[in-house]
């Protein structure tokens, strides 16, 4: 039984009364389903599909709220790309190709319905974009701040899944596209960080909003990598993760971690700075290990896609979990975190 509704706020188009939950899922989620016969028009309760023989189902869930994972004035196109591209990133850390996703919102009454209009249309740019379609989901209100969770599907050959255990001791380990990015765009947002100059203040700020899944590069690895991940709570607690799953320690070469233009440009030098680019979270890089004999295989993998894979460290016999993080010098570099915790 649901709870009496509340008098609604105002939330439809200038002079129109509001579309209403059905209005609303008519208007501009049918039409992102339109490419997906599982998803049936919508018309159902639940979506119908089947998996290819010689494939398996991924499945991925992460939940974006406002005030948390982005900025409650961040334009809506931008949210929708973060949200569709944080479950992209799990499904490439397993190797799977996109299949489809549904979609729950949590949105207040008083919302404006040209946020949900940006909103959607910032997700059919993704389907687009990434090959993927939206199977169905659910819609409801709520008293707090924007809540919105996508489950994405993704196929994989059989038994191919690429798991986070496999790493050994002596398998290196390596890294996708670049590092720190988004912490250090987070930190702009906040106005914590000065970067005079402009182009560098965009592409950080950019990779903060929209990061890039390598969608390209993570069904590849398998048959290469050992173990994988995406970089979602910082480089070093995620190698520490990855590590703890395989039973083993690791190194991470502060100096060997990728660094766009513009990174460096905003670190400057200064280490606590640098600490904060592998320790910041939000990357969505995929990190993973293999054995030093897949080193010419991922090299030419990286030119085939056009996607950095750079060599930063190695797993150890020692503790699981524990990773020295050596700077330039090979002497430790000093870090007040590891990565993000939610709680």
């Amino acid at each position: 039984m649901h709870p009496p509704h509340p008098d609604p706020l105002p939330g439809g188009e200038r002079g129109n009364p509001p579309l209403g939950e059905f209005g609303r899922i008519a208007r501009y989620f049918k039409p992102l389903a339109a490419g997906f016969p599982g998803a049936r028009g919508l018309r159902d309760d639940a979506a119908v599909f089947g998996v290819p023989e010689g494939r398996e189902l991924v499945v991925t869930t992460d939940a974006m709220v406002a005030g948390v994972h982005f900025f409650p004035d961040d334009a809506p196109a931008d949210v929708a790309a973060k949200l569709m591209r944080s479950n992209l990133s799990d499904l490439a850390a397993m190797g799977a190709e996109p299949l489809a996703y549904t979609l729950v919102t949590a949105l207040p009454r008083g919302l404006d319905e040209s946020w949900l209009e940006g909103f959607a249309a910032g997700l059919g740019e993704e389907q687009h974009l990434f090959g993927i379609a939206l199977a169905g989901g659910d819609s409801v209100s709520t008293s707090g701040p924007i809540t919105l969770s996508v489950t994405a599907f993704g196929l994989v050959p059989t038994g191919r899944a690429l798991p986070r255990w496999g790493g050994q001791p002596g398998d290196r380990v390596f890294v996708t596209g670049s590092i720190g990015d988004a912490a250090l765009g987070l930190e702009i947002a906040y106005g914590r960080l000065d970067v005079p100059d402009e182009e560098t203040r965009a592409h950080l700020l950019r990779r903060m909003r929209r990061p890039d899944p390598r969608m390209s590069v993570g069904p590849r690895l398998i048959g290469l990598a050992s173990g994988a991940m995406d970089v979602s709570d910082g480089l070093v607690a995620d190698l520490g993760h990855l590590s703890e799953e395989s039973g083993c320690a690791a190194l991470l070469r502060a100096d060997a971690v990728p660094l766009s233009d513009a990174a460096r440009g905003a670190i400057d030098g200064d280490p606590v700075r640098l600490a904060l680019a592998i320790t910041g979270g939000d990357d969505y890089e995929l990190l993973f290990t293999a054995p030093s004999s897949a080193r010419d295989a991922l090299a030419s993998l990286a030119a085939a896609r056009g996607v950095a894979i750079t060599e930063i460290g190695e797993l150890r016999p020692g503790t699981p979990g524990e990773v020295a993080v050596l700077d330039a010098s090979s002497a430790p570099l000093p870090l007040a975190r590891r990565g993000w915790d939610h709680f």
